[in-house]
């Protein structure tokens, strides 16, 4: 959360006054494009001279383009403004198995993409990573590259530019950012993979009327990234949202973070799988989709190991509920690829622990790229300012609802 000082009595310059414009301007554009100069100046309540300022800036720094010229009864034809593809962004997603890296544009549209094992030693991972986005850069020399996103599965404290909680992927403290702008020579941004997965929300979803949500990443482990009266909330040191560790049961197994009984003990990708593998006496090496896909295929163990983690996710989500009062919660991970199964049985478990007021809704986030969405909003956000400055304005009727 922002530090509001009452103390602090400095006025705002007008260098202040422009950076707002032009970040309310490039947030419009963003939104609402193709949106012609004219179009700008009525729902920003900017003057047309202002407007055609700040968009002749946006235009000289390779942010916005001109686009298509628009027909008019009369008068001077209109040209559109959109923004400019060429802007580029890499981004990564570091899981515990998995590291994914890959490009896309200033839209969020995926250009390339590759995944490797993630390595065991965070030196060995940083190099890999570097190692293909230098490859991805040299494969499209006519972009202009902004920028490096990262999500981790852990927590990130920005103050000591370290990892210092990831208890699934065991690389302990690194300075993942220097190594990475050192060996690339861009600038990086890293985030903890549910905050990353709020700004997918907030910045490509629809999620532009929710003030407060929390967004719950279930995988390897659970993560929840909060969002409360329109801010990501990170707290001390970057650990706000680790719900998945708060124990469900003091007396229960052993969880990687040292406790017992910790939620994602329950309800994770890995709790499935050993929920089936004390079921079965099996000792094959299944992955979660495997799981889904014995289920599908009539596996009466597999179906029971899902339920059973369909069950601790909701229950965990009983404390989202109780401590946060979220108006909506956002699920990321496989689990949502059989949503018809998971959806109710979740939905039930937190219905029972209600204490006052209506369900939130509970639904699967858009699509299956959230991670790699959030990291480019990310490394976008640094240019474009929080994207609620302008729903703000909307929702409070100085600016038109975008269509």
């Amino acid at each position: 959360m922002r530090r509001i000082d009452f103390t602090n009595t400095q006025v705002a310059s007008s260098e202040t006054a422009r950076d707002i414009n032009r970040s309310v301007v490039l947030n419009l554009i963003r939104r609402r494009q193709p949106i012609s100069r004219a179009d700008l100046a009525r729902v920003s309540g900017l003057q047309r001279s202002t407007v055609s300022l700040i968009t002749e800036q946006l235009i000289e720094q390779r942010w916005v383009i001109n686009g298509p010229t628009g027909r008019l009864p009369r008068g001077r034809r209109p040209t559109f403004l959109r923004l400019n593809e060429r802007r580029a962004i890499l981004v990564a997603d570091i899981r515990p198995a998995k590291t994914t890296v890959a490009l896309a544009d200033v839209n969020g549209q995926f250009l390339s993409q590759v995944a490797f094992a993630t390595p065991s030693d965070a030196a060995t991972g940083a190099a890999r990573i570097a190692q293909h986005v230098k490859e991805l850069m040299k494969s499209q020399p006519k972009l202009l590259f902004e920028g490096i996103g990262v999500s981790l599965p852990g927590r990130y404290d920005e103050n000591a530019s370290r990892l210092i909680f990831a208890p699934n992927l065991k690389w302990g403290e690194f300075d993942l950012k220097g190594s990475l702008e050192k060996a690339t020579k861009l600038r990086v941004e890293l985030e903890n993979a549910a905050n990353a997965c709020v700004l997918a929300e907030v910045w490509f979803g629809h999620a532009d009327q929710v003030r407060d949500m929390v967004v719950v990443t279930i995988s390897e482990g659970i993560g929840t990234g909060i969002f409360l009266n329109g801010q990501l909330m990170r707290g001390d040191h970057g650990m706000a949202g680790e719900f998945g560790h708060v124990a469900l049961d003091p007396n229960g197994p052993k969880c990687t973070c040292g406790g017992r009984g910790c939620w994602e003990v329950y309800g994770s990708n890995r709790a499935a799988l050993l929920h089936y593998q004390e079921a079965t006496n099996s000792s094959e090496r299944l992955t979660f989709q495997d799981l889904l896909s014995r289920s599908d295929a009539g596996d009466t163990a597999a179906g029971i190991a899902l339920e059973k983690m369909a069950h601790a996710i909701g229950q965990g989500m009983r404390m989202l509920v109780a401590g946060v009062a979220p108006a909506e919660i956002v699920v990321v991970g496989e689990c949502t690829e059989r949503w018809k199964r998971f959806g109710p049985i979740i939905e039930g478990e937190v219905k029972t622990g209600i204490l006052f007021g209506n369900l939130p809704r509970i639904r699967p986030a858009e699509g299956s790229m959230a991670r790699l969405r959030g990291t480019v909003a990310l490394v976008l956000q640094k240019h474009f300012g929080p994207s609620a400055n302008v729903e703000q304005e909307e929702r409070a009727g100085r600016l038109p609802a975008a269509r």
